[in-house]
Protein backbone atom coordinates (compact mmCIF):
# COMPACT_ATOMS: atom_id res chain seq x y z
CA UNK A 1 0.00 0.00 0.00
CA UNK A 2 3.00 2.50 0.20
CA UNK A 3 2.43 5.33 -2.16
CA UNK A 4 -1.09 4.46 -2.89
CA UNK A 5 -2.58 4.45 0.91
CA UNK A 6 -0.05 6.68 2.61
CA UNK A 7 -2.18 7.27 5.42
CA UNK A 8 -2.70 4.23 6.83
CA UNK A 9 -0.03 2.91 10.02
CA UNK A 10 0.58 -0.35 11.11
CA UNK A 11 -2.93 -1.60 10.50
CA UNK A 12 -5.21 1.21 11.78
CA UNK A 13 -6.59 4.30 9.91
CA UNK A 14 -4.63 7.36 10.68
CA UNK A 15 -6.72 9.71 13.25
CA UNK A 16 -8.66 6.53 13.94
CA UNK A 17 -9.23 4.22 16.53
CA UNK A 18 -10.87 1.11 15.05
CA UNK A 19 -8.54 -1.20 12.57
CA UNK A 20 -8.75 -1.32 8.86
CA UNK A 21 -10.32 -4.85 8.66
CA UNK A 22 -13.47 -3.34 10.07
CA UNK A 23 -14.20 -0.59 7.29
CA UNK A 24 -15.47 -1.16 3.74
CA UNK A 25 -16.27 2.07 1.38
CA UNK A 26 -20.12 3.47 0.90
CA UNK A 27 -19.49 6.25 -0.32
CA UNK A 28 -17.62 7.49 -3.97
CA UNK A 29 -17.42 10.80 -6.03
CA UNK A 30 -18.47 9.41 -9.93
CA UNK A 31 -15.03 11.29 -11.29
CA UNK A 32 -13.00 8.76 -9.72
CA UNK A 33 -10.38 6.97 -11.75
CA UNK A 34 -9.33 3.04 -10.68
CA UNK A 35 -6.38 1.86 -9.69
CA UNK A 36 -5.17 -1.11 -8.41
CA UNK A 37 -4.11 -1.50 -4.54
CA UNK A 38 -2.21 -3.99 -2.63
CA UNK A 39 -2.22 -5.01 0.60
CA UNK A 40 -0.04 -6.60 3.12
CA UNK A 41 -3.01 -8.10 4.60
CA UNK A 42 -5.01 -9.53 1.42
CA UNK A 43 -4.06 -11.63 -1.43
CA UNK A 44 -6.66 -9.52 -3.34
CA UNK A 45 -7.46 -6.39 -5.51
CA UNK A 46 -9.03 -3.67 -5.08
CA UNK A 47 -9.74 0.35 -5.88
CA UNK A 48 -8.69 3.45 -4.93
CA UNK A 49 -10.14 6.58 -5.95
CA UNK A 50 -8.17 9.86 -6.67
CA UNK A 51 -9.85 12.87 -7.40
CA UNK A 52 -8.82 16.08 -6.66
CA UNK A 53 -9.70 18.30 -3.98
CA UNK A 54 -11.30 14.97 -2.39
CA UNK A 55 -11.08 12.43 -0.01
CA UNK A 56 -8.57 9.27 -1.34
CA UNK A 57 -10.70 5.67 -0.67
CA UNK A 58 -9.08 2.24 -1.38
CA UNK A 59 -10.67 -0.70 -0.69
CA UNK A 60 -8.76 -4.33 -1.08
CA UNK A 61 -11.33 -6.63 -1.09
CA UNK A 62 -12.32 -9.15 1.54
CA UNK A 63 -9.44 -6.99 3.44
CA UNK A 64 -8.79 -3.65 4.07
CA UNK A 65 -10.82 -0.22 3.27
CA UNK A 66 -9.19 3.26 4.00
CA UNK A 67 -10.98 6.46 3.69
CA UNK A 68 -8.03 9.04 3.48
CA UNK A 69 -8.81 12.45 5.27
CA UNK A 70 -12.36 11.55 4.69
CA UNK A 71 -15.74 12.54 7.17
CA UNK A 72 -16.74 9.79 9.43
CA UNK A 73 -19.93 9.44 7.46
CA UNK A 74 -18.27 8.27 4.50
CA UNK A 75 -16.98 5.43 6.06
CA UNK A 76 -19.21 2.43 7.53
CA UNK A 77 -18.58 -1.03 9.08
CA UNK A 78 -19.66 -3.63 6.80
CA UNK A 79 -18.57 -7.65 7.17
CA UNK A 80 -15.84 -8.86 5.22
CA UNK A 81 -17.09 -11.63 3.73
CA UNK A 82 -19.74 -9.36 1.84
CA UNK A 83 -16.51 -8.37 -0.52
CA UNK A 84 -15.12 -11.92 -1.16
CA UNK A 85 -16.14 -11.63 -5.42
CA UNK A 86 -15.39 -8.70 -7.77
CA UNK A 87 -19.51 -8.23 -8.29
CA UNK A 88 -19.46 -7.89 -3.90
CA UNK A 89 -16.83 -4.43 -4.48
CA UNK A 90 -18.90 -3.35 -7.50
CA UNK A 91 -22.18 -3.62 -5.13
CA UNK A 92 -20.06 -1.66 -2.59
CA UNK A 93 -18.48 0.77 -4.26
CA UNK A 94 -21.02 2.02 -7.35
CA UNK A 95 -18.39 0.56 -9.93
CA UNK A 96 -18.88 -1.32 -13.07
CA UNK A 97 -14.89 -2.35 -13.36
CA UNK A 98 -15.79 -6.12 -13.38
CA UNK A 99 -12.60 -8.41 -13.37
CA UNK A 100 -13.97 -11.31 -12.10
CA UNK A 101 -17.54 -12.78 -11.01
CA UNK A 102 -16.12 -15.26 -8.68
CA UNK A 103 -13.64 -16.17 -6.46
CA UNK A 104 -12.82 -19.50 -4.76
CA UNK A 105 -10.51 -20.44 -1.91
CA UNK A 106 -9.57 -24.43 -1.90
CA UNK A 107 -7.83 -25.82 1.24
CA UNK A 108 -6.52 -29.18 -0.78
CA UNK A 109 -5.29 -29.79 -4.31
CA UNK A 110 -7.99 -31.83 -5.13
CA UNK A 111 -10.52 -29.04 -4.87
CA UNK A 112 -8.29 -26.54 -6.76
CA UNK A 113 -8.27 -28.94 -9.28
CA UNK A 114 -12.19 -29.52 -9.40
CA UNK A 115 -12.68 -25.55 -9.21
CA UNK A 116 -10.58 -25.30 -12.19
CA UNK A 117 -12.01 -27.93 -14.40
CA UNK A 118 -15.67 -26.84 -13.14
CA UNK A 119 -15.69 -23.63 -13.58
CA UNK A 120 -18.42 -22.19 -16.07
CA UNK A 121 -16.01 -20.20 -17.86
CA UNK A 122 -12.60 -18.93 -17.86
CA UNK A 123 -10.54 -19.71 -14.58
CA UNK A 124 -6.85 -18.64 -13.39
CA UNK A 125 -4.97 -19.33 -10.52
CA UNK A 126 -4.03 -16.61 -8.06
CA UNK A 127 -1.85 -16.60 -5.30
CA UNK A 128 0.30 -13.39 -4.48
CA UNK A 129 -1.13 -11.48 -7.47
CA UNK A 130 1.55 -9.20 -7.44
CA UNK A 131 1.30 -9.64 -11.12
CA UNK A 132 -1.65 -10.92 -12.01
CA UNK A 133 -3.55 -8.41 -10.59
CA UNK A 134 -1.84 -5.22 -11.79
CA UNK A 135 -2.40 -7.29 -15.07
CA UNK A 136 -6.05 -7.52 -14.86
CA UNK A 137 -6.42 -4.05 -13.80
CA UNK A 138 -4.41 -1.94 -16.22
CA UNK A 139 -5.89 -4.21 -19.08
CA UNK A 140 -2.73 -6.58 -19.93
CA UNK A 141 -4.74 -9.63 -19.10
CA UNK A 142 -8.58 -10.09 -20.38
CA UNK A 143 -11.02 -10.79 -17.34
CA UNK A 144 -11.67 -13.63 -16.19
CA UNK A 145 -14.67 -15.39 -14.63
CA UNK A 146 -13.22 -17.55 -11.60
CA UNK A 147 -10.11 -16.70 -9.66
CA UNK A 148 -8.86 -19.59 -7.43
CA UNK A 149 -6.72 -19.34 -4.75
CA UNK A 150 -4.23 -21.05 -3.85
CA UNK A 151 -2.41 -19.60 -0.86
CA UNK A 152 -4.63 -22.32 1.65
CA UNK A 153 -3.86 -25.11 0.18
CA UNK A 154 -2.33 -27.38 2.17
CA UNK A 155 0.06 -29.25 -0.08
CA UNK A 156 1.77 -25.84 -1.42
CA UNK A 157 2.84 -24.56 1.90
CA UNK A 158 5.20 -26.65 3.48
CA UNK A 159 9.13 -26.37 3.71
CA UNK A 160 10.80 -29.47 4.67
CA UNK A 161 12.85 -32.24 4.36
CA UNK A 162 11.15 -35.21 2.13
CA UNK A 163 13.82 -38.11 1.79
CA UNK A 164 17.26 -36.53 0.27
CA UNK A 165 15.54 -33.55 -0.73
CA UNK A 166 14.30 -29.87 -0.15
CA UNK A 167 10.32 -29.90 -0.92
CA UNK A 168 9.08 -26.24 -0.78
CA UNK A 169 5.90 -25.08 -1.44
CA UNK A 170 4.79 -23.17 -4.67
CA UNK A 171 2.16 -20.71 -2.32
CA UNK A 172 5.05 -20.16 0.06
CA UNK A 173 5.98 -16.03 0.10
CA UNK A 174 9.39 -15.04 -0.46
CA UNK A 175 9.52 -13.70 3.24
CA UNK A 176 9.29 -17.09 4.52
CA UNK A 177 11.80 -18.65 2.56
CA UNK A 178 14.67 -15.92 3.57
CA UNK A 179 13.37 -16.64 7.36
CA UNK A 180 13.82 -20.29 6.56
CA UNK A 181 16.67 -22.65 8.45
CA UNK A 182 16.33 -25.28 5.95
CA UNK A 183 16.43 -23.20 2.75
CA UNK A 184 19.69 -21.36 4.50
CA UNK A 185 21.26 -24.54 5.14
CA UNK A 186 20.55 -26.06 1.86
CA UNK A 187 20.10 -23.44 -0.83
CA UNK A 188 21.65 -20.05 0.03
CA UNK A 189 21.44 -19.17 -3.32
CA UNK A 190 17.49 -19.17 -2.88
CA UNK A 191 17.90 -17.38 -0.01
CA UNK A 192 19.26 -14.67 -1.66
CA UNK A 193 17.18 -14.29 -4.69
CA UNK A 194 13.97 -14.22 -2.58
CA UNK A 195 15.68 -11.22 -0.24
CA UNK A 196 15.78 -9.13 -3.02
CA UNK A 197 12.05 -9.15 -4.93
CA UNK A 198 10.35 -6.48 -4.74
CA UNK A 199 9.90 -4.47 -0.89
CA UNK A 200 8.85 -6.23 2.16
CA UNK A 201 5.28 -6.08 1.19
CA UNK A 202 5.79 -7.71 -1.94
CA UNK A 203 7.79 -10.53 -0.22
CA UNK A 204 5.12 -11.12 2.08
CA UNK A 205 2.33 -11.65 -0.22
CA UNK A 206 4.38 -12.88 -3.34
CA UNK A 207 4.92 -16.66 -4.04
CA UNK A 208 7.95 -19.04 -5.53
CA UNK A 209 5.31 -20.31 -7.49
CA UNK A 210 3.89 -17.18 -8.83
CA UNK A 211 7.51 -16.13 -9.35
CA UNK A 212 8.30 -19.03 -11.53
CA UNK A 213 5.01 -19.66 -13.14
CA UNK A 214 5.32 -15.77 -14.61
CA UNK A 215 8.46 -17.51 -16.59
CA UNK A 216 10.24 -14.07 -16.83
CA UNK A 217 14.08 -14.93 -18.06
CA UNK A 218 15.56 -12.66 -15.44
CA UNK A 219 13.16 -13.80 -12.54
CA UNK A 220 15.15 -14.29 -9.39
CA UNK A 221 13.48 -16.71 -7.83
CA UNK A 222 13.66 -19.09 -10.85
CA UNK A 223 17.07 -18.10 -11.82
CA UNK A 224 18.36 -19.27 -8.34
CA UNK A 225 16.58 -22.85 -8.22
CA UNK A 226 17.63 -23.43 -11.93
CA UNK A 227 21.26 -23.13 -10.55
CA UNK A 228 20.15 -25.32 -7.65
CA UNK A 229 18.48 -28.22 -10.32
CA UNK A 230 14.89 -28.03 -8.76
CA UNK A 231 12.82 -29.88 -10.37
CA UNK A 232 8.82 -29.04 -10.35
CA UNK A 233 5.99 -31.29 -9.32
CA UNK A 234 2.29 -30.79 -10.83
CA UNK A 235 -0.71 -31.69 -10.53
CA UNK A 236 -3.69 -32.44 -13.08
CA UNK A 237 -7.27 -33.45 -12.40
CA UNK A 238 -6.31 -35.81 -15.49
CA UNK A 239 -2.88 -37.43 -14.99
CA UNK A 240 -2.53 -36.90 -11.05
CA UNK A 241 1.02 -35.60 -10.14
CA UNK A 242 4.20 -35.63 -12.19
CA UNK A 243 7.54 -34.51 -11.55
CA UNK A 244 10.23 -32.56 -14.66
CA UNK A 245 13.10 -30.73 -14.39
CA UNK A 246 12.18 -27.05 -13.84
CA UNK A 247 13.67 -26.04 -17.14
CA UNK A 248 10.81 -27.75 -19.57
CA UNK A 249 7.94 -25.38 -17.76
CA UNK A 250 9.14 -22.44 -19.99
CA UNK A 251 8.28 -21.34 -23.27
CA UNK A 252 9.11 -17.82 -23.48
CA UNK A 253 8.83 -14.69 -21.69
CA UNK A 254 5.63 -14.85 -19.70
CA UNK A 255 4.82 -18.18 -21.23
CA UNK A 256 4.85 -21.58 -19.61
CA UNK A 257 4.05 -25.01 -20.46
CA UNK A 258 1.13 -25.58 -17.61
CA UNK A 259 -2.18 -26.41 -18.68
CA UNK A 260 -5.14 -24.86 -18.04
CA UNK A 261 -6.28 -28.03 -15.60
CA UNK A 262 -3.06 -28.15 -14.31
CA UNK A 263 -1.14 -27.03 -10.68
CA UNK A 264 2.19 -26.00 -9.79
CA UNK A 265 2.38 -27.69 -6.25
CA UNK A 266 5.86 -26.77 -5.21
CA UNK A 267 9.82 -27.88 -5.73
CA UNK A 268 11.90 -30.64 -4.75
CA UNK A 269 15.99 -29.65 -4.27
CA UNK A 270 19.19 -31.78 -3.45
CA UNK A 271 19.99 -31.17 -0.29
CA UNK A 272 23.56 -29.84 0.34
CA UNK A 273 26.25 -31.81 0.83
CA UNK A 274 29.93 -31.63 2.12
CA UNK A 275 32.17 -29.28 -0.12
CA UNK A 276 29.10 -27.98 -2.23
CA UNK A 277 27.42 -24.57 -1.94
CA UNK A 278 26.19 -21.86 -3.56
CA UNK A 279 25.77 -18.20 -4.55
CA UNK A 280 23.03 -15.32 -6.00
CA UNK A 281 24.19 -11.93 -7.30
CA UNK A 282 21.99 -9.28 -9.02
CA UNK A 283 22.83 -5.64 -10.91
CA UNK A 284 19.45 -3.38 -10.22
CA UNK A 285 18.87 0.30 -10.93
CA UNK A 286 19.14 2.41 -7.60
CA UNK A 287 15.62 1.93 -6.18
CA UNK A 288 16.32 -1.22 -5.36
CA UNK A 289 12.89 -2.77 -6.12
CA UNK A 290 13.07 -3.06 -9.92
CA UNK A 291 13.72 -5.65 -11.95
CA UNK A 292 16.78 -6.75 -12.30
CA UNK A 293 19.68 -5.62 -14.94
CA UNK A 294 21.56 -8.70 -14.62
CA UNK A 295 20.94 -11.82 -12.13
CA UNK A 296 23.37 -14.88 -12.02
CA UNK A 297 23.45 -17.98 -9.57
CA UNK A 298 25.97 -20.59 -9.17
CA UNK A 299 26.29 -23.75 -7.55
CA UNK A 300 29.22 -25.79 -7.76
CA UNK A 301 31.19 -28.91 -5.78
CA UNK A 302 34.56 -28.48 -4.81
CA UNK A 303 37.23 -31.31 -4.53
CA UNK A 304 40.06 -29.88 -2.95
CA UNK A 305 41.36 -27.18 -4.80
CA UNK A 306 39.56 -28.34 -7.96
CA UNK A 307 35.92 -27.97 -9.01
CA UNK A 308 34.34 -30.99 -9.29
CA UNK A 309 30.72 -29.93 -10.63
CA UNK A 310 29.40 -26.90 -11.56
CA UNK A 311 25.74 -25.19 -12.36
CA UNK A 312 25.16 -21.63 -13.68
CA UNK A 313 22.21 -19.54 -14.47
CA UNK A 314 21.99 -16.10 -15.72
CA UNK A 315 18.80 -14.07 -16.44
CA UNK A 316 17.99 -12.17 -18.85
CA UNK A 317 20.49 -14.19 -21.36
CA UNK A 318 17.38 -15.21 -23.70
CA UNK A 319 13.84 -15.70 -23.66
CA UNK A 320 13.46 -18.49 -21.02
CA UNK A 321 15.81 -18.72 -18.08
CA UNK A 322 19.03 -19.93 -19.12
CA UNK A 323 22.07 -22.45 -18.00
CA UNK A 324 25.06 -22.14 -19.16
CA UNK A 325 25.81 -25.40 -20.08
CA UNK A 326 28.97 -24.81 -22.68
CA UNK A 327 30.50 -23.24 -20.10
CA UNK A 328 29.98 -25.51 -17.09
CA UNK A 329 31.55 -27.91 -19.30
CA UNK A 330 34.67 -25.53 -19.17
CA UNK A 331 35.40 -25.45 -15.05
CA UNK A 332 34.08 -29.44 -13.96
CA UNK A 333 37.26 -31.26 -13.21
CA UNK A 334 39.67 -27.93 -13.43
CA UNK A 335 41.54 -26.04 -11.17
CA UNK A 336 39.89 -22.89 -10.17
CA UNK A 337 41.97 -20.31 -11.60
CA UNK A 338 41.94 -17.01 -13.48
CA UNK A 339 42.85 -18.92 -16.87
CA UNK A 340 39.96 -21.56 -16.72
CA UNK A 341 37.48 -18.38 -15.14
CA UNK A 342 38.65 -16.21 -18.35
CA UNK A 343 37.80 -19.09 -20.74
CA UNK A 344 34.65 -19.57 -18.83
CA UNK A 345 33.42 -16.71 -19.27
CA UNK A 346 34.68 -16.68 -23.22
CA UNK A 347 32.19 -19.55 -23.55
CA UNK A 348 29.48 -17.99 -21.96
CA UNK A 349 29.03 -14.85 -23.27
CA UNK A 350 29.60 -16.17 -26.91
CA UNK A 351 25.89 -18.35 -26.07
CA UNK A 352 24.05 -15.77 -24.33
CA UNK A 353 21.34 -14.00 -25.89
CA UNK A 354 21.39 -10.48 -24.47
CA UNK A 355 19.38 -8.01 -25.59
CA UNK A 356 18.81 -4.40 -25.06
CA UNK A 357 16.13 -3.45 -22.78
CA UNK A 358 14.85 0.52 -22.84
CA UNK A 359 14.48 0.81 -19.91
CA UNK A 360 16.81 -1.04 -17.96
CA UNK A 361 19.99 -1.87 -19.85
CA UNK A 362 21.55 -2.11 -23.47
CA UNK A 363 22.73 -5.43 -24.56
CA UNK A 364 26.59 -4.54 -24.36
CA UNK A 365 26.04 -3.03 -20.98
CA UNK A 366 25.22 -6.20 -20.28
CA UNK A 367 27.85 -8.28 -21.32
CA UNK A 368 30.04 -5.99 -19.68
CA UNK A 369 28.72 -6.48 -16.27
CA UNK A 370 27.92 -10.13 -16.72
CA UNK A 371 32.16 -10.72 -16.23
CA UNK A 372 32.29 -8.89 -13.38
CA UNK A 373 28.92 -10.84 -11.93
CA UNK A 374 30.28 -13.94 -13.22
CA UNK A 375 33.92 -13.67 -11.08
CA UNK A 376 32.15 -12.22 -8.27
CA UNK A 377 29.72 -15.31 -7.98
CA UNK A 378 31.94 -17.88 -8.52
CA UNK A 379 34.28 -16.54 -6.12
CA UNK A 380 31.48 -16.11 -3.29
CA UNK A 381 30.22 -20.23 -4.17
CA UNK A 382 34.02 -21.40 -4.32
CA UNK A 383 34.29 -20.11 -1.01
CA UNK A 384 31.30 -21.35 0.96
CA UNK A 385 32.29 -24.58 -0.08
CA UNK A 386 35.55 -24.84 2.03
Amino acid sequence: MRGLCSEVRHGRIVNETAPISNYKIVKHSPQRKPYLCHSPLSMLGGTIQKNKGRPYTAGPIGSVVVARNAPRRQVEKRPVEKCHSQQGLNQITGTDMTLWQQYLQPKTVTEALDALAHSPESALLIAGGTDLLLDLDQGRHPPVHTLVDVNSVREMLPIEIRGDELFIGASVPHSNIVASSLVAEHAQALIEACNLIGGPQVRNTATLGGNVAHALPAADGTIALMALNAQAEIASSSGGARRVPLKEIFLGPGKNTLAKDELLIGFYLPLKRKSQASAFERIMRPQGVALPIINMAIWLARDQDQIADVRIAVGPAGPKPWRASSAESILRGRSFDEKTAARTLELLLQDAQFRTSPRRASADYRRHLVSILFKDTLQVAWNRAL
